[in-house]
């Protein structure tokens, strides 16, 4: 229904350039009359010259009621029929005004038979034909028979035999039918050409659509670029990995987008004369957070062979690069954990002839001065020996068992009665607990402690000269949908540089003058053995939040 509509839409504005051109000729042909009229008034009578201005007159006012037909009656085919029909007797008036069979004007019909094909198909073509000829036979047998005389001269005298009539008028109806069929040839022409090309256009969009629908719908970024350096094409997947919409991207310079691609295009060029190389690795921070990018560059050929560009086909590497980082940190992790488990068990066996060895002599001395200073050094290193080795062993071997639901709220409790006479507890510190209603969570309590312990210790240790300590707990649902206890304690501090902080989970890595690098690492070991996240936000000189995430419930299967 809807192409009917624009196609008849289309057939009426073809419609106004034909009244158009009627009206021209007319308007030439009332020129000729009245140059013949004052320059030559013995060419034609006075009732020729009369009927050519009545035929003009008519044709002007028909052309006027032909505007108000069209718009009363839609249907355009009716509309032409009417304007060629009364066209043909306008036509058929003039030849008999201007001479009969003498006239020059029977060379009009051949264009109402054209426009007639072009508007009224084949039909319209020999019907039209068909009334020329009738009309144009009738007009010269009638002026042969004597019936009727043209208005050409005052003084008639008709001197054509039968032959020369009957053959001027099988010349004209011949005439009359080629230029029907010749049309009729032409217009087939044409619109067979229009169909085979609509076709092809039809094709031409299909398999564009199929080639946008395959770029668009790829997850990697394709992007072209000229060989100025200018972005011409930029998929929805580049959109999302650049952060930028195709619109705001194309026709901008490709640094613009992404820093460091001309460079690898000069590279990629290089490679053109020698090197293989057309994969290369960049780091951008668009919006603050470093992203990896890897990407492959390859020319860009017009169906000439020209180099017109180049096309660039990239991922978004980060969260890949990110499991790799993850990978060789848990192969280091078990690596330092069997080298843990090692050391501490070689050097437990000697800490234990230690510590007995020194409860002998205690118990069997009675030491003072200098000397009972000298047992005391050697129980403090003992006791640090000692407290090394149980780290070394938490860190290689978290206990999987002994697992059961604990109260966090206790554990906080029986901590912070315990680190106010730890060394370097500062009396200047601030605590504040914010604990929720529910406080429980699955897990080993002796471990879960330990964490919280180092977690607490690190925070006043970043306050020497005091501050703000809290701690706060408060219900959460972790990335599998499970209910969790998130629990976060923050400090006041120095706070970690970020350079430091991504190193902090690295056991063995610490910026304290006396520290082991050991305390975040067995946090993260114990968390993730639990099965929980553990996460660390600082800022220089504005302090430090860390928060672990605890199932609540014990994980199906283990």
């Amino acid at each position: 229904m809807k192409d009917n509509q624009q196609g008849q839409k289309g057939a009426e504005t073809r419609v106004w350039p034909l009244m158009f051109f009627r009206v021209a000729i007319v308007s030439f042909l009332l020129g000729i009359a009245a140059v013949i009229q004052f320059r030559m008034p013995d060419s034609l009578s006075a009732a020729s010259i009369r009927a050519i201005y009545t035929i003009i007159a008519t044709t002007y006012l028909l052309s006027i009621l032909y505007v108000f037909l069209l718009k009363s009656i839609k249907n355009v085919a009716t509309n032409v029929y009417v304007q060629s029909t009364f066209d043909i007797l306008l036509v058929t008036g003039l030849v008999y005004a201007t001479g009969g069979i003498e006239s020059v004007y029977s060379t009009l019909y051949p264009l109402i038979i054209i426009y007639s094909v072009l508007f009224l198909g084949k039909k319209g073509g020999v019907f039209v034909a068909s009334a020329g000829a009738i009309l144009y036979g009738l007009l010269t047998d009638l002026e042969f028979y004597g019936v009727i005389h043209p208005l050409y001269s005052g003084t008639y005298q008709y001197n054509f035999e039968a032959g020369h009539v009957f053959l001027r008028i099988c010349i004209h109806i011949a005439s009359f039918y080629i230029v029907a069929l010749l049309a009729i040839f032409l217009v087939g022409v044409e619109k067979k050409t229009k169909t085979l090309l609509s076709e092809k256009e039809s094709a031409f969009d299909q398999l564009d659509i199929l080639h946008k629908s395959i770029i668009e719908s790829v997850g990697s970024g394709i992007m072209t670029v000229d060989l100025g350096g200018r972005i011409k094409t930029f998929n929805r997947a580049a959109e999302d990995i650049a952060g930028i919409m195709s619109y705001a991207a194309v026709g901008k310079s490709v640094d613009d987008i992404f820093s460091g691609f001309s460079g690898a295009i000069d590279r990629v060029k290089e490679g053109e004369r020698g090197s293989s190389e057309r994969r290369f690795e960049i780091v951008l921070s668009p919006n603050g957070e470093d992203t990896t990018l890897g990407f492959s560059i390859y020319p860009l050929i017009d169906p000439e062979g020209n180099d017109i560009g180049r096309i660039f086909i990239f991922q978004d590497l980060t969260s890949i690069k990110e499991m790799e980082r993850e990978i060789e940190k848990n192969r280091k992790l078990a690596l330092m954990g069997e080298m843990s488990a090692v050391l501490a068990h070689e050097l437990r066996s000697p800490l234990a002839s230690i510590s007995g060895s020194i409860k002998l002599l205690m118990e069997g001395l009675k030491l003072k001065g200098s000397d009972r200073k000298l047992m005391e050094i050697i129980l403090m290193g003992k006791d640090q020996m000692e407290n090394l080795v149980r780290d070394f062993l938490l860190f290689a071997r978290p206990d999987t068992r002994n697992r059961s639901t604990i109260d966090v709220g206790d554990i906080v409790a029986e901590i912070f009665e315990t680190v106010r006479f730890s060394p370097g507890w500062n009396e200047n510190i601030t605590v504040i607990k914010n604990l929720c209603a529910q406080n429980k969570v699955y897990g080993n309590s002796v471990e879960i402690r330990q964490t919280l312990w180092n977690i607490v210790l690190n925070a006043f240790q970043a306050m020497p000269d005091g501050g703000t300590l809290e701690i706060e707990t408060r219900p959460s649902v972790d990335e599998d949908n499970r209910e969790s206890l998130a629990i976060s304690v923050s400090d006041t501090g120095y706070g970690i540089e970020k350079k430091d902080l991504h190193n902090v989970h690295e056991p063995f890595y610490t910026t304290k003058e006396k520290g082991t690098g050991l305390g975040l690492a067995i946090v993260t070991r114990i968390v993730e053995g639990h099965g929980g996240t553990f996460r660390i936000e600082s800022e220089p000189h504005r302090g430090t939040r860390c928060t672990i995430a605890l199932p609540v419930t014990r994980e199906v299967g283990k």
